[in-house]
C-alpha cells in the first residue's frame, strides 16, 4: 500500500486564549493530487494550511510526512517547507523584496544554494507561471493577479512536492482564475501535488480530483470530488451549496454518474436529444 505524502492525525489547534480553530483533524494527502479543501469563510482552513508546512505546531495530533512524523526544530522545519510550499491568499504577506527577481530569489539562497543554482531556480519557476518578463519589475507595480503568481513562483523556487495554496482565485477577475488555473494545471502535469482551500464548490468540482469538506476546526469526509459534492446532507451541513451541474444531473432520470465527464456526456445528451 503506498505511503501518503502528507497525512494529518487527530490534530488539534487551539490559539491563544483558548479558542479552538482544529478539533481532532484527519487528512491524507496523496502524490499526484489536486485536492480541494472545501469550507465558509472562518471555518479553519487558513489554519490547517499553516499546519501542512509547519508554519503552526498542533496543541495535539501529529502531521507525518510519509512514514515520519513531522519535526519542529530548525532542520526539520527547513525540509519539510522545501517540500511543502504555501501560497497565502494575500500576496503583499509574501512579497518583500524589491524586485520580482530578487523576492523569487529569496527561498533558493535561504537554502543556501549558489548564485548560479539561484538565477536557475528562479528562471525555472518565472517561465513555468509565464511571468519571466516581470523579472525586473518592482514588486510594488504589479497588479494583484501578478503578485499571485510571483508570490507562487517564490515558492515553485523551492521546488516543493506538495504547493498548498489558500483561496488561490480570490480577488482574481474571470480572466486572473484562467491564467492562474492554467499555470497551476502545468505545474500539476510535471509532477507538483496540489492542495487548495476554497469555499467556491464549482471550482472544486471542475478542477480537483478530490475534495475535503471542512466544517468548525474538523474534516467532515474526504474523497472523490463527484461522489463527496453529492451529498446534499454533507453541504448543508457544511453550509454549502451543490455545484451547478451536479444539481442539474440531480434532476435527470436514472442513477447519478460518478465523474465530471459521464455528468457532462449525459446533460449534453439530454440537451442534444
Amino acid at each position: 500500500m503506498t505511503v501518503p505524502l502528507l497525512t494529518v492525525r487527530g490534530v488539534d489547534y487551539a490559539y491563544p486564549g483558548g479558542v479552538m480553530a482544529l478539533r481532532n483533524l484527519n487528512l491524507t494527502v496523496e502524490k499526484g493530487q489536486k485536492l480541494a479543501i472545501l469550507g465558509p469563510n472562518g471555518s479553519g482552513k487558513t489554519t490547517l494550511l499553516l499546519h501542512l508546512n509547519g508554519a503552526f505546531q498542533p496543541t495535539c495530533g501529529e502531521i507525518r510526512l510519509e512514514d515520519r512524523p513531522a519535526g519542529y526544530d530548525r532542520r526539520s522545519l527547513t525540509d519539510w517547507r522545501r517540500r511543502v510550499g504555501l501560497v497565502l491568499q494575500e500576496p503583499d504577506d509574501q512579497l518583500f523584496a524589491a524586485t520580482v527577481g530578487q523576492d523569487v530569489s529569496f527561498g533558493p539562497l535561504n537554502l543556501g544554494l549558489t548564485a548560479v543554482e539561484t538565477r536557475e531556480r528562479v528562471g525555472e519557476a518565472l517561465a513555468a507561471l509565464r511571468i519571466d518578463h516581470l523579472a525586473d519589475r518592482a514588486t510594488h507595480t504589479l497588479s494583484f493577479g501578478q503578485k499571485k503568481r510571483v508570490a507562487m513562483a517564490g515558492v515553485l523556487a523551492m521546488r516543493p512536492e506538495i504547493l498548498a495554496l489558500d483561496e488561490p482565485t480570490a480577488g482574481l477577475d474571470s480572466h486572473g482564475v484562467a491564467h492562474l488555473l492554467d499555470a497551476l494545471q502545468r505545474l500539476h502535469e510535471a509532477g507538483t501535488t496540489l492542495v487548495f482551500s476554497t469555499h467556491d464548490v464549482e471550482l472544486a468540482y471542475a478542477w480537483a480530483d478530490q475534495a475535503a469538506i471542512f466544517q468548525d476546526g474538523t474534516v467532515l469526509r474526504q474523497g472523490e470530488t463527484t461522489a463527496v459534492l453529492a451529498d446534499r446532507d454533507l453541504l448543508q451541513q457544511a453550509r454549502l451549496r451543490p455545484p451547478l451541474l451536479l444539481e442539474l444531473a440531480q434532476l435527470l432520470p436514472g442513477p447519478l454518474l460518478r465523474s465530471r465527464e459521464a455528468v457532462l456526456a449525459q446533460l449534453q445528451e439530454r440537451l442534444q436529444g
